[in-house]
Parts: C-alpha cells; structure tokens; sequence
C-alpha cells in the first residue's frame, strides 16, 4: 500500500495584500486550513508562511533554516527584480541576514548594548523622555480641542529618541530616518520608490557613521567602528550601514507598534485596564498579552530551508522564502486555547508567544522593547486617566504593509 504524499499546499495561495490592513480575519481563515500555507508576494513571487504557534517554534529554531539570502533560489536565480518591496529584507547585510559563525559575530558586536543591566541604566533616560512627551501629547491635545495623535506625538518619538541616542544618531535625522523606515518595510509601494528610500537609507547612515568616526563618542556606532578598525575582519563597511540600518528599523517600529496597539487595546477594553489599576496585573501583563494578541509584526520575511522541509506535514521546499506569521501564531487556538482572540491580561505566564522571536535569533532588543512598553502605558495612563480614543478603532487607517501590524494613526482625547 502507498503512502500517501506530503501536502504539498497547492490549494490557491493566499495573496498578501500589499497594502496592508488587518491580518486577524485572514489568518484565522488561513490557520484553519492548517499550520502552514502557500502564499504570493507582491510581483507573483511565490512563497510560504508558517502560521501556527507550534511550527513556528519549531521551524524559527530548525537547524536545517537559514536566514542568508543565497538560499533564497529565486533571488539566486535572478528572479526578483531591482525594485522589489521586500528585497532589502533578503539582502541587507547584518544580523538578521546572516548564519552560524557570521551571525554570533555580529550579535556579539551589538548584544552589550542591550543586556538587562544596560537596560536597567537606560531606566531614567526613558522615564525622563515619557514625561516630556507626555508634556508635548498635552500641549498638542490643548491646541486641537482635546485631541492629539498619540502615535505621532508619544508612541513614535519615545523609541525612535532611545535607539538613536543608544547608537548615536543626532535629533536632526530622527524624522528622516522613521520616514524612510516606514518606506522600506512598506509592501505597496512601487520600484523606482523602494529603490530611492534604500539608497537614501544608506546615505543617512554612511554619513552618521563618518562623522562618528571622525568624531568618536561614547555610543553604540563608535564602538561598532572602533571594532572594525581594532579588527579589520570584525564588522565591513557594508555590514555597519547593514547593522545599523536594522537596529533603526526594528529598534524604533516594533516598540512604536507595540506601544499604539496597546493603547488600543486598552481604551477598547477598559474592564482589562480596570484589572490593572487593581493590581490584579500590571503594565508588564499588558505587554505581554498585546505582543501576544497584536502583534507589532505580522509577516517577518524571510527564512529559507536548506534542504525540502516537512513542518506539521506540510513540505515546505528548499530554497523557498519563508515568511513568519507572527500575528497568526499569536491568536492559533490550539496553542491558546478557544478564548485565544480574546485581549486578557490575566493570563500572566500563560500569554506566552513568539513575537519576539525564537532561537538563534530571538530579538536583540526584547528587555529594551519591554521596559520602554510598561513605563510608557504606565505613566500614560496615570496622567490620562480618562484618555480614549477619538475615532472608533476600526476607522482607524491601517499601516501600508503585511510586516507592520498598527494603524497609521492613534487620534485620542487625552482627557475623555
């Protein structure tokens, strides 16, 4: 008698929206069908998410996955074109790009500037930040009848101010720098347009790295450059503007994302937000649930086997992309349980997930994400009490991409 075969997804993939939008309807549809799922690309490049909280685990931490794009067979094989909204997250040389003995080595370079103790240092810097925004959300809200736009004002400058001033990046870039991140982890966005913000990228970050080699400062970048020039081999040119453009994305997109959809979730249920004022959890709980039920990112690209993959019986062949589904993962019921759509802070060490990530390369920046996150809802909530949304959250116009997961927007009213 013959086996039968491996499911090979070939039921109709399921077609990423380049603009972006809610994932939460579409991922339910998709996990239904299974742990993993065949989808398409913006330009028609095919390729697969891992969905489900179990295979994905599994596969961010599988020994037979890589994250360097010469596995990727399409890209080997001159398939994708110049101009590809996701290519820069394929080739950019850094971290989150490269394998084994390259990968330690970068990580190295970087990981002492985001231990726990370190974080715990940057504790009164954050805090004394919070306070100023909080200043500037309220000054914004008086001058607009009651209203500001928290994300604008509070959730994007908070992060974006901590990781530059970690590395070393002057205020007078911070708004460049968001501006063309945003660009870059956009989906629906064409070419010639995705090509210029890349090029614009690496010409703010060579120029912030010139001048801190030319004028060396206790930060991140000058010590990444005195690295280099300790040990020639230790970090190229190339992977600097790499590592650094990668710290700016993530280290300022997912704590502003984790921070809007938190606010989010809170002023949409108040009775989880009265259990915190309770003390029946705390700011942290929040964290963890919002990371949990919203998470910052949706779809991470890309990891690709090495070899034909089997994952929760689904083949997965080699030298294909691999898109994380992080927001999937985080609402799979058989991981959480029939309630897992649900936004409850009380589940403590049961919201676990895997937003961060798994493995070798779980995010670098987790305790800085998480401290920023607790002290910003904390001290938000004690000077807003009343604070809610002006606009019915699901008016709210989504962020242009499948990686994000927020809103464009957060206009509340700070006083009720």
């Amino acid at each position: 008698m013959n086996t039968p075969p491996e499911n090979l997804a070939t039921d109709t993939p399921h077609r990423l929206d380049p603009s972006g939008g809610c994932p939460h309807a579409a991922n339910a549809r998709l996990l239904a069908g299974g742990a993993v799922s065949s989808v398409v690309l913006p330009g028609g490049v095919t390729g697969m998410a891992v969905l489900g909280h179990d295979a994905l685990r599994e596969f961010l931490a599988h020994p037979d996955v890589a994250k360097d794009a010469r596995h990727f067979a399409a890209l080997r094989d001159g398939e994708i074109p110049d101009g590809w909204p996701l290519k820069t997250f394929a080739t950019v040389q850094g971290m989150t790009t490269a394998d084994g003995p390259d990968h330690r080595r970068l990580r190295s370079l970087m990981s002492r500037a985001f231990t726990a103790r370190r974080v715990e240092e940057l504790r009164p810097r954050v805090e004394e930040l919070i306070m100023s925004l909080l200043d500037d959300l309220e000054r914004e809200a008086v001058a607009h009848d009651g209203v500001a736009d928290l994300r604008r004002h509070f959730a994007l400058p908070l992060p974006m101010s901590v990781i530059c001033e970690l590395l070393g990046v002057d205020a007078e870039h911070h708004d460049r720098l968001h501006d063309l991140s945003n660009r870059i982890v956009a989906t629906d966005i064409g070419p010639a347009e995705a090509m210029a913000a890349n090029r614009e990228m690496v010409e703010v970050l060579g120029a912030v790295a010139a001048a801190r080699a030319e004028n060396p400062r206790d930060d991140l970048i000058s010590a990444l450059i005195a690295a280099r020039e300790a040990d020639g081999d230790r970090l190229g040119p190339h992977e600097l503007i790499g590592t650094l453009m990668l710290t700016v994305i993530a280290g300022h997109e997912t704590t502003l994302n984790l921070i809007t959809n938190a606010v989010r979730a809170l002023c949409t249920h108040r009775d989880q937000l009265a259990l915190v004022r309770a003390g029946t959890a705390s700011w942290a709980d929040v964290v963890e649930e919002t990371l949990r039920w919203d998470s910052p990112v949706s779809y991470f690209p890309f990891r690709y086997p090495i070899r034909d993959l089997t994952l929760d019986g689904t083949l997965i062949p080699k030298g294909t992309p691999v898109l994380a589904g992080y927001s999937a993962a985080g609402r799979d019921t058989k991981a959480h349980g029939p309630d897992a759509g649900r936004f409850d802070v009380t589940r403590h060490g049961k919201a676990r997930h895997l937003s961060l990530g798994h493995g070798a390369h779980f995010c670098l920046g987790a305790p800085l994400a998480r401290m920023e996150g607790a002290a910003a809802l904390r001290h938000l909530f004690t000077r807003f009490p009343a604070l809610t949304l002006a606009v019915p959250d699901t008016e709210l116009p989504r962020h242009a991409s499948f990686v994000g997961n927020s809103v464009r927007e957060l206009p509340v009213r700070v006083h009720g």
